[in-house]
Parts: C-alpha cells; sequence; structure tokens
C-alpha cells in the first residue's frame, strides 16, 4: 500500500513566479556565452525583455490586485502577496542588472564587427547636422507635446509606450526654476526604435558606409531636437519613460449577462486593456529626483515597489530590431529542417498515414508535413470534413487559406477558435471572422467561457470506398508556421480507430451538449487528464513497492500542480527514479533527503525554444506507456484548459520519443541542474566525456537523437 501523500510546505514548493525569473536568468546566461552568435546573444536579451513585459502586464499585475484586497496567500510556499512583490522585484532588479552588463559587452563586440549603436554625443557634427533634418522632415509633424498643468490633465500613458517627460520654462523665467512646466511627448510606434543612420546619410548629407551598421536610438533623435516643438521656450531637462499595465482580461467578470456574442466581449476586453491599471514604471538612471517624484505621483504607482531604474535605452524588447539586420555571419547557421524519412516514398500523405503512425519533431522535421495535410485534406476530392482546434495560428497562415480552400470546394469545415489565446486575441478574432464569411463552421469555445481550449488537434474524415476514415494529428504545439521554426515540438498523425473515435467525440463535446462524452484513449482536461497522470504515477510508485524497476520521465514546459507534485513525492520516496525536463517554472523541490531523493530536474535552453510535452511511465501497458500532448502539468492545464493528451501506442513511434527523451537527459551544454535550494546550477560535461552534448544540435542531424535513455 503506498504511503500517504507528503504535504506541501514552504520547504517543498518553490514559489512559481520566482521560478519564472529564474528561467528568464537561464535565458540571459544564453546572451553570455561566447559560443552563440553576437546577434543571437542580442535576440536573447529581446527575449528576455518580451518576457519580463508579459510577466509584469500579467503575473505582477495579479499579485498587486491582491495586495491592494489584502488577500494573505493560499499557495504552500507560504508568501503573502505583498511580500512577493518585494522578493519579485530584488530579483527582477538583480536580473536586469547582469542584463545590462551583458549589454553593454555586446554592443562593444558588435562595434568590432562593424554593427554600432551610437550614443548621440558620439555623432560627428556632420551626422548630427543630417539626423536633424531628418527629424524635422519624417518625425516633427507626427509629433504631439501635451502639456499638464491646471487647466490640462496629466495625459494618459499606454501600455510599453516610449515617451519622454519634459521639464522646460519660458525663456523669460529662467531665474525662476520652481515655475517648470510639464510637456509629455509620446514617441509613435510606427517609428523604428532604432534609427539606420546609413539611411540619413544617403538621404539627408554624407555617404554611408557600406561595411557597418550605424544605429541611435530614436528617442535620442528626438530628445536632441525638442527646441523645435517649444519655440520660446528652455529645455530645463528631458528624460525616457516607460509603462507597463495590467493587460489581462478577465473573461469570466466581462461577460455581460444581455450579450450572448463572445467576438463582443473580446473586443470590449481588448479596448479595456490599454487602461489596465500600472503596474511598472521604468526610467532611465539619469532622471532627477524631481521628475521622478512627479511621474510616480501623477500615475499613482509605489516608487518603492513599481519604479525601475534601468542604466541604458529602456524597453529591451526593442532589440529585436537589431538582431534583426541582414548579417548572418553574425547569426546561427541557417537550418533547413528534413523532409522526415517516415513519409518518403508514399503518393500521398494519407498513404503514409495509413501504414503506420507518424510522428513529427519540429522544428528538426519540416512543418510542411503538418500545411500538406490540412492542404491535402482541402484539395482531395474523398475528403468529406475537416475539423480543427487552433490556438494561435499567426497572421497569413497557410493553415487558414486550406480551411478556406477546403469550404470553397464544398467540404465541411469546423474550427474551434480559442479567442481567449493572451495577447493573441485581436488576430485570432480577425481571421476567425473570416473563416465565418466564408461559411465555415467557427466555434468560440464551451459553455463556460472561462475554460480556453488549448489542444492541438486536427481530424480529417475521408471517403475511402463505401466506408469513411478518419485521420487525426495531435501536437504539443500550436498550428503555427512561424513559431514552427524556432519551437521545438513533437506531433503525430495516426488513423487508429480508437483514437479517431476519441477524437470525433471530443469535437461533438466540444461544439455541442455532451457532458458525460467518456474516452477510450485520449486523456482529455479538465474532465479526465488529472487523475489519469495521477494514476500512472501511483502505478509506477506501486511497480517499486513490488520490486520491480520503476521510472518516470517527463517533459513539459511547466510543473506546478500540486496534487502530481505531491505524486511525484510520493513516488520518489517508495524508489521510483524520476526524470523531469521542465524548461520553464517547477515549483518541485528535487533532492530533498526523504522525500525528493531520486528526482532529478533539468531545464534546457538552446537555440530553439523547448515546447514538447513528452510523458513516459515504464511499467504501464506497453500501448499507454508513452505519452504526447498540449498540456503542462498546472492547475490552469488540469482544470481551466480543454487539453488533449494522446498515447503513442505504436512500439516504433514510442522509440522515436524515447530517444528525443534521451537526448535531452544527456545534454551537457544547455541543461541546468534545479538544486534542492531552488537555485539552478548549469551542467558541465563529466571529465570523462571529452566532447560537450548538446541535444539540440544532435536533432539538427537526427531528429530523434540517441538510441535509449541513459
Amino acid at each position: 500500500m503506498l504511503p500517504p501523500l507528503p504535504s506541501l510546505t514552504p520547504e517543498t514548493y518553490l514559489n512559481r513566479e520566482l521560478s519564472a525569473i529564474a528561467f528568464n536568468e537561464r535565458v540571459l546566461a544564453l546572451a553570455q556565452r561566447a559560443d552563440v552568435p553576437l546577434l543571437e546573444r542580442v535576440r536573447f536579451i529581446a527575449i528576455v525583455g518580451n518576457n519580463l513585459d508579459e510577466f509584469f502586464m500579467v503575473r505582477v499585475s495579479s499579485y498587486i490586485k491582491k495586495a491592494h484586497m489584502g488577500l494573505e496567500t493560499a499557495r504552500p510556499d507560504g508568501i503573502t502577496p505583498s511580500q512577493l512583490l518585494y522578493l519579485i522585484r530584488e530579483r527582477v532588479t538583480a536580473l536586469l542588472g547582469d542584463l545590462r552588463a551583458t549589454l553593454r559587452d555586446l554592443l562593444a563586440e558588435l562595434a568590432a564587427n562593424g554593427v554600432y549603436v551610437h550614443l548621440f554625443t558620439e555623432l560627428a557634427p556632420n551626422d548630427r547636422a543630417a539626423v536633424s533634418k531628418f527629424f524635422e522632415e519624417e518625425i516633427f509633424p507626427i509629433l504631439t507635446p501635451l502639456a499638464a498643468d491646471s487647466a490640462r490633465p496629466f495625459p494618459f500613458i499606454s501600455n510599453l509606450s516610449m515617451n519622454i517627460a519634459v521639464h522646460l520654462l519660458p525663456d523669460e523665467k529662467l531665474d525662476q526654476p520652481d515655475e517648470n512646466l510639464f510637456v509629455r511627448l509620446k514617441i509613435p510606434e510606427t517609428l523604428p526604435r532604432l534609427v539606420d543612420l546609413n539611411r540619413i546619410r544617403r538621404r539627408y548629407g554624407g555617404a554611408d558606409s557600406a561595411f557597418t551598421h550605424e544605429f541611435v536610438w530614436i528617442e535620442d533623435v528626438i530628445a536632441d531636437n525638442l527646441w523645435m516643438l517649444c519655440p520660446g521656450m528652455t529645455i530645463v531637462e528631458q528624460h525616457p519613460f516607460r509603462v507597463t499595465r495590467n493587460a489581462d482580461i478577465d473573461y469570466e467578470h466581462e461577460l455581460d449577462e444581455d450579450s450572448d456574442d463572445f467576438a463582443d466581449v473580446i473586443e470590449s476586453g481588448l479596448r479595456e486593456r490599454r487602461f489596465g491599471e500600472i503596474v511598472r514604471l521604468t526610467v532611465q538612471d539619469t532622471i532627477s529626483p524631481v521628475m521622478l517624484q512627479r511621474l510616480t505621483e501623477e500615475l499613482e504607482i509605489a516608487s518603492d515597489r513599481d519604479v525601475y531604474v534601468i542604466d541604458g535605452a529602456l524597453g529591451s524588447s526593442s532589440l529585436a530590431e537589431l538582431a534583426s539586420i541582414d548579417r548572418p555571419d553574425l547569426k546561427y547557421p541557417r537550418h533547413v529542417p528534413r523532409q522526415p524519412e517516415m513519409l518518403q516514398g508514399y503518393p500521398d500523405l494519407f498513404t503514409a498515414i495509413r501504414s503506420g503512425d507518424i510522428v513529427l519533431h519540429q522544428p528538426y522535421d519540416s512543418f510542411a508535413s503538418v500545411e500538406e495535410f490540412f492542404a491535402s485534406a482541402a484539395r482531395d476530392p474523398q475528403v468529406v470534413a475537416i475539423k480543427a482546434t487552433l490556438y494561435r495560428v499567426g497572421k497569413d497562415s497557410p493553415l487558414i487559406a486550406s480551411l478556406l480552400e477546403a469550404r470553397d470546394n464544398d467540404k465541411q469545415v469546423t474550427v474551434l477558435v480559442e479567442l481567449k489565446a493572451r495577447f493573441d486575441e485581436e488576430n485570432n478574432l480577425e481571421w476567425a471572422r473570416a473563416l465565418e464569411r466564408n461559411g465555415v463552421h467557427v466555434i468560440y469555445g464551451v459553455e463556460k467561457f472561462e475554460v480556453k481550449t488549448h489542444a492541438k488537434v486536427c481530424l480529417v474524415i475521408r471517403k475511402e470506398g463505401d466506408a469513411l476514415r478518419r485521420y487525426v494529428h495531435i501536437g504539443t504545439g500550436n498550428y503555427n508556421t512561424t513559431t514552427a521554426r524556432f519551437y521545438s515540438d513533437v506531433g503525430v498523425f495516426t488513423c487508429n480507430t480508437e483514437i479517431a473515435d476519441d477524437a470525433t467525440r471530443l469535437f461533438n463535446r466540444l461544439t455541442g451538449y455532451a457532458p458525460r462524452t467518456t474516452y477510450k484513449r485520449l486523456l482529455v482536461a479538465p474532465d479526465y487528464l488529472l487523475n489519469n497522470i495521477l494514476s500512472l504515477i501511483d502505478s509506477e510508485a506501486e511497480a517499486a513497492l513490488e520490486g520491480k524497476p520503476a521510472r518516470i520521465v517527463m517533459k513539459m514546459n511547466q510543473l506546478e500542480e500540486d496534487q502530481v507534485i505531491q505524486a511525484l513525492y510520493r513516488a520518489s520516496q517508495v524508489g521510483v527514479k524520476i526524470d523531469l525536463i521542465v524548461r520553464g517554472l517547477c515549483c518541485l523541490r528535487p533532492g530533498v533527503p526523504g522525500l525528493s531523493e531520486n528526482i532529478r530536474v533539468i531545464g534546457i535552453t538552446g537555440r530553439f525554444l523547448e515546447h514538447s510535452r513528452i510523458f513516459y511511465f515504464q511499467n504501464a501497458p506497453a500501448d499507454r506507456r508513452v505519452y504526447i500532448g498540449s498540456a503542462d502539468l498546472m492547475r490552469r492545464n488540469l482544470y481551466n484548459r480543454v487539453e488533449v493528451v494522446t498515447p503513442v501506442i505504436e512500439a516504433r513511434t514510442q522509440q522515436r520519443l524515447l530517444r528525443i527523451l534521451a537526448t535531452d537527459l544527456t545534454n551537457t551544454t544547455g541543461a541546468w541542474e534545479l538544486e534542492p535550494s531552488g537555485r539552478y546550477r548549469r551542467r558541465t560535461p563529466p571529465d570523462d566525456i571529452a566532447q560537450p552534448i548538446d541535444s539540440q544540435t544532435i536533432f539538427m542531424q537526427d531528429s530523434f537523437g540517441f538510441d535509449k535513455l541513459p
């Protein structure tokens, strides 16, 4: 009999938000690696900046709300919202300090390679004159200074916008500094953050350099020419600033009792998002105390909690512009995904799938196979219907084009569109309505609006002879051609009858009323996934109690759910060997004596974003031993989302997935081990290994890597 589940306490449960910050520390470490090309290192800094923006817009904003309400924590880590906000500030401040030091070093290395981001004071007089002409002709007409005084309220500051705060005095009152007037200048989003100096030289004077890329920050261009906007005034001081607002939409409370159109709810939420409460003010370290006090008072924020002082240009997410310049010698060598061997030698994709299940590992295997699945279904005269769940497909998607073509070819097309995919709501709404206009059956969700449909499933029904055959694709990643190039995901094509039956039931459940739907093969959240995962973990623990070798290997993005962590702790206590490959946040504390000695946790960072979810249970029945799917082991995935996890049934496809796990577990270049303290330590190669192992590099050579689990 299994022992009782261990309790979760601050000693056994790591804080989710601090673990998320630790992930960004590991991403920043990629920008610090000398073996990573320079512009890719810049890109990793931009990714950290973007991640932190979203972290504050969603996670920090929720804790500010809780702190305002005086709520005490109910989570096992024992940290109250107020305490957590100051812990976040401490960790983020340290992270930003490392980021800025890394960026200074990178900019120096880039300059040595002909890529310059100039300080404005470094510009030669002729360049400065050319920049002034550029400002006068291309920037000046679209700027709008907004004064704030007794007759005019402080202007609204939009989320993530770049602004300049200006103190000025009338020329005749320069001897009265207490009479400073305030103007806010918003930098239009239509302007590039990094201004191409060579382009300015070509147009406004001077010769550009064919051998260098040279830029200046747009806020420096504007600051140097503010006098044009304020004739008769003297600029006393000017400082850039940037605010972050709460951008999370509360769909449950946004729902109007009189509205039956969820698309209207989304549109309303998007309009309200820009007015969310301010959760962060970012300023440069050159700002004066007087200006900083004015901003904090006008924006009504806590100066000791919400203000972040930065050394250098604000908004490091903008560095993505720099990373995108045309310098292939400063980037990773181009990777061309392979055409999977399991698809070769067949006249069409459907014939290949009938010959046996097919597992793909993107971006090492080409995502074109998934695009072909949609395109073939749209054009094949034997296909009668297509059903798909779509979460994030991006703009100008060939998959959407295929669904529209399928409808033009008189096929029945049903698409469940998740409008609540955070920060993709507007894009999803746009193409969902395009599908509707073309006659596609578009469903916006199940009966409870707060439940997101996160599953990645496509079902194609094809008439073959006198019968119908169903083909299914289930994946771990979005049906998104763009992200498929740099997200690491797995997917399976199958025409297995039981999985096809389950997929059919799933779509009936999503589009109609079928709350008692059951499944033979698929593990579907929120109804069945959690209990099945717990049962698989417990079965492995029972096998260990019987003296059998017992092993669990799980690869996912995040691990946070309480019951899963407790079950893993108990399995460890009875001798199950557990390897967890968790890219991002992990609330489980490994290596605790008497509790988690048999659990090892690693996180892998590298060129591609690790996004696959693969689960292996050694003692499960042979056809239920390996699973893939859309769900991380988090409360939101297990309780508040429609997720699909499928068993990979055939032995040869199972083996391919086990090879992925085996290769990841041997990684010695991009892997970080989570220590009992909650800190991560970068793994280094053992002395007896001559060549460091990078699993992503190996996958680029062979999609499935090494042969067996270590």
